[in-house]
Parts: C-alpha cells; sequence; structure tokens
C-alpha cells in the first residue's frame, strides 16, 4: 500500500503518514551519536565522529558541531551536505537579524525560522525533506541557556538532555536516570553542573558507542558557557578530549568495582 505514496513528498497516505519525512528520520537513525546536556551554567554537546577509513585526513575541523552564531552552537545528525545548507542559512538568518535589530537573535526565533524552512521541504513539490536533525544549544538575555532538538518535518522542542542519531533510544533511557534535576539537587544544593554534564556525555557515550574503547579521533565536545556575562562557545581539542574520557574512566573504575 506504501508504495503509491512513498516517492512523493507533498501527499499523504491513508494512514495520514508521509512517507519520505519518515525515510529522512530512519536515515537519521543510524548517523553518529549526538548528545546535549543542559547544566546550571552552561551546556554540553558530545557528538560521535563516524570514520569511513582510515585514510580520511582527520585535521579538517568539525564534522558533527557547527556554530550557528555568537551564542548558538549545533550538533547534526544525518547527511552532512544537507546539515551545511541548513547552517549557512543559520548564520545568515542570525547576521540579518543582528543587522536590523543591532541585537542577537533570541535562540527560540533562530531555531523556529529553521525549522519553517524545514518544513517547507515538506510541503512543496520537487522537493525532498532536509535528511538531518539538530540539537541546538544557546544562551540569550532573556531566557538563559537552552537547548532545542529539531527534526526533519520542522519540529522542534526545549530539551534537559536529549540524544539524536544512532541508539538514540538507549541514551535517551540514561539520561532519563542519571540527569540530576533541580528538583533532585535542591536537598544538596548542587544540581546539574557543568562537570557533572561532562561526565554524563561521557557515561553515555561509552555505553551507546559499539567501540572497546573511546578515543579522540571518534569523538567531538563543545561546551557553551558564560564569561563576562558573554555566551562562549568552545570546542574541544583531541588532548582536552583524551583527557575527558581519562577522567571519566578514573571515576567509574571505583564504581566498576
Amino acid at each position: 500500500m506504501a508504495r503509491r505514496y512513498d516517492s512523493r513528498t507533498t501527499i499523504f497516505s491513508p494512514e495520514g503518514r508521509l512517507y519520505q519525512v519518515e525515510y529522512a528520520m530512519e536515515a537519521i537513525s543510524h548517523a553518529g551519536t549526538v548528545i546535549g546536556i543542559l547544566s546550571n551554567d552552561g551546556i554540553v554537546l558530545a557528538a560521535e565522529r563516524q570514520a569511513t577509513s582510515t585514510l580520511l585526513e582527520q585535521n579538517m575541523g568539525s564534522e558533527k558541531i557547527y556554530e550557528m552564531d555568537d551564542g548558538v552552537v549545533a550538533g547534526v545528525a544525518g547527511l552532512t551536505a544537507d546539515a551545511n545548507i541548513l547552517i549557512n542559512q543559520s548564520r545568515q538568518i542570525a547576521q540579518r537579524y543582528l543587522l536590523r535589530y543591532d541585537s542577537p537573535i533570541p535562540v527560540e526565533q533562530l531555531v523556529r525560522r529553521l525549522c519553517d524552512l524545514k518544513q517547507g521541504y515538506t510541503q512543496f513539490g520537487g522537493l525532498r525533506p532536509f535528511g538531518v536533525s539538530f540539537l541546538c544549544a544557546g544562551w540569550d538575555a532573556a531566557s538563559g541557556f537552552q537547548l532545542y532538538q529539531s527534526d526533519p518535518a520542522g519540529n522542534y522542542s526545549s530539551w534537559k538532555a536529549a540524544c539524536i542519531g544512532e541508539n538514540s533510544g538507549n541514551a535517551q533511557s540514561i539520561l532519563k536516570q542519571e540527569y540530576k534535576d533541580d528538583s533532585d539537587g535542591a536537598a544538596s544544593g548542587s544540581g546539574m553542573t557543568m562537570d557533572d554534564a561532562l561526565k554524563l556525555a561521557c557515561l553515555v557515550l561509552s555505553k551507546t558507542i559499539d567501540t572497546a574503547k573511546l578515543t579522540s579521533e571518534k569523538l567531538e565536545f563543545a561546551t557553551l558557557t558564560l564569561k563576562a556575562g558573554k555566551p562562549h562557545i568552545h570546542v574541544y581539542s583531541s588532548d582536552e578530549i583524551d583527557e575527558a574520557l581519562k577522567e571519566h574512566a578514573a571515576a567509574a573504575k571505583p564504581a566498576d568495582s
């Protein structure tokens, strides 16, 4: 039955489904894992880099984490070429807003504008949905730190911790169990700190990525924090990633023994 409708983006099946959008989401489920974790004083993004060959040059910069604006950074899962188009569009949107209003674009407005573009590619003939999902981490003066997830259909939602890509279901279960909510931290007075978020990201990656040992060659990390009242995006170097993984391994040994 599906074959009568799955070749066209704009035609609903009798069950009310758009198969091309579902196929795009299926493609994302086979992409490298991307995790975003919101803490009291910042956001951590961690991504799995899927190397296709040992001969591939690794010094070409980030392929999973991109800066969209001075206060917004995104992790992507899916087709990198599609992601590049949307990242360029988001940068243009942010710069037009800055030129017109002389202030940074609010994070949710940037995400919504980007999702409007993605939704259009599910509505008009001759187009196909973008095969990529985003985890957008941002900060603005009105709402503080924010983490949004968006999909090829143009939907977006706000999260405290989220995962997209391969094994996202297992990762989401671990995040739900291990995440320290504000109510959990009220008794101890701590809640989720940036150090906690970084350790949780390492824990989730170690349990969801099919590899004997995590290394910087397979991962990308980025953090969004405030410095002097302004958002600061820091993309980890290989040495910093290895150091974070080493600290996670040292912390995990007592628990395992």
